[in-house]
């Protein structure tokens, strides 16, 4: 299976991240301060205004979400020099879509102009392995149906949820002063408003569409994929997201937590997956792997995975690329990343680009593709 085309696309709107310190409902200590600019965002693409989210408005309309995910279908197809009738399989993935229910690719085949009887699924939750996921779910659909087209379309519009986490806060603390606190119900709730801080400047919105096909002299051909979940029973609530009920009728929280332990998971996870993908050529294919794709997690993730598998900066300058544009881009990051890869033809025939994500889940993927010239 092939990789034909990729199109990557973003809110009008972008905010640096000292636009977002200025516009934020409370004064940032400078040791916060200082962790928000260690994070690699320079800035990011936001579906509505910060200043709303941060000070006022709590609705995301779906008009501009699924304007956005059509766009960026649109593009993929036309770029494969196809049209939307010859598309024979939709999968849409993603983890904030203003309706619950009906799931996205309900949405976009009528929007798109697809065969009304076209097959498609749509996949929420999956975060940061969005698209290894659905290069899976593809390359099952087309081995049983060889001449046929899929349509993948990954979501990476997040940032509403963590923005409105921290709309309204009135003040936030240093982890040092944190970490002080005896009563341990203060000490939770004081980290909770400083993750909240973090998640509101990392995460940015994007969406990313591919047209995969059995093609095997175009694009890059998905020679392989691995994926491995909670090997610890209770991994997955080092990182989640849920809605709580309040005692508000008709209303909702957002709930979501980071551990600290992330970056560590995320590189065990990364190298199980990269073990059982490449088996005894691990190295050897770790060593001549031309480019990778991480999933842009935060500019300490980037350098951790980094260090565990000596990758040279040059390897990984489209991640660090993706991440100081757009921020994190959740299951977007990793098909924006490779769009960046497969647009600057700096590709022979034959070369390997490793792509890895990982993240709440508890989980992590890996994927080897393969240039065709």
């Amino acid at each position: 299976m092939q990789i034909l085309k990729l199109s990557s696309v973003v809110p009008n709107d972008a905010y640096t991240t000292e636009e977002l310190i200025e516009a934020f409902p409370c004064r940032l200590p400078d040791g916060v301060r200082q962790n928000v600019l260690n994070t690699g965002v320079r800035k990011r693409h936001l579906l509505t205004a910060a200043s709303s989210r941060l000070s006022g408005g709590n609705e995301i309309a779906n008009g501009g979400f699924t304007d956005l995910c059509t766009q960026a279908c649109e593009e993929a197809i036309c770029h494969a020099d196809l049209s939307a009738r010859d598309v024979d399989y939709l999968v849409a993935t993603y983890d904030a879509n203003p309706l619950l229910s009906p799931g996205l690719s309900y949405v976009l085949v009528p929007r798109l102009g697809l065969n009304r009887f076209v097959k498609h699924v749509s996949a929420q939750g999956v975060a940061s392995t969005a698209m290894p996921k659905a290069l899976e779910t593809a390359r099952n659909y087309l081995a049983a149906h060889p001449t046929d087209r899929v349509l993948v379309c990954i979501s990476g519009m997040s940032s509403f949820w963590f923005q409105n986490q921290a709309r309204g806060l009135k003040g936030v603390l240093e982890i040092e002063q944190i970490n002080k606190i005896s009563d341990e119900a203060e000490r939770r709730m004081e980290l909770r408003k400083w993750v909240a801080v973090m998640q509101s400047f990392l995460f940015g919105d994007g969406v990313s569409a591919a047209v995969l096909a059995n093609e095997p002299q175009r694009g890059l051909t998905v020679k392989g994929i691995v994926e491995v979940s909670n090997v610890g029973v209770k991994d997955y609530t080092a990182g989640y997201s849920r809605l709580v009920a309040t005692d508000e009728p008709f209303t909702y929280g957002f709930w979501s937590h980071l551990d600290r332990e992330i970056p560590d998971l995320g590189a065990q996870y990364t190298g199980l997956a990269l073990t059982q993908l490449l088996g005894k050529e691990k190295d050897e294919i770790v060593r001549k792997a031309r480019k990778w794709a991480v999933h842009t997690g935060s500019g300490k993730i980037l350098q951790r995975i980094a260090e565990q598998h000596s990758i040279p900066p040059e390897k990984l300058s489209e991640s660090h690329e993706v991440l100081r544009d757009h921020g994190n881009l959740a299951g977007a990051s990793l098909p924006f990343i490779l769009e960046r890869i497969m647009s600057r033809g700096n590709l022979s025939k034959g070369d390997l680009v490793l792509m890895v994500g990982y993240g709440w889940g508890f989980t992590a993927a890996a994927s080897t593709l393969e240039h065709m010239g």
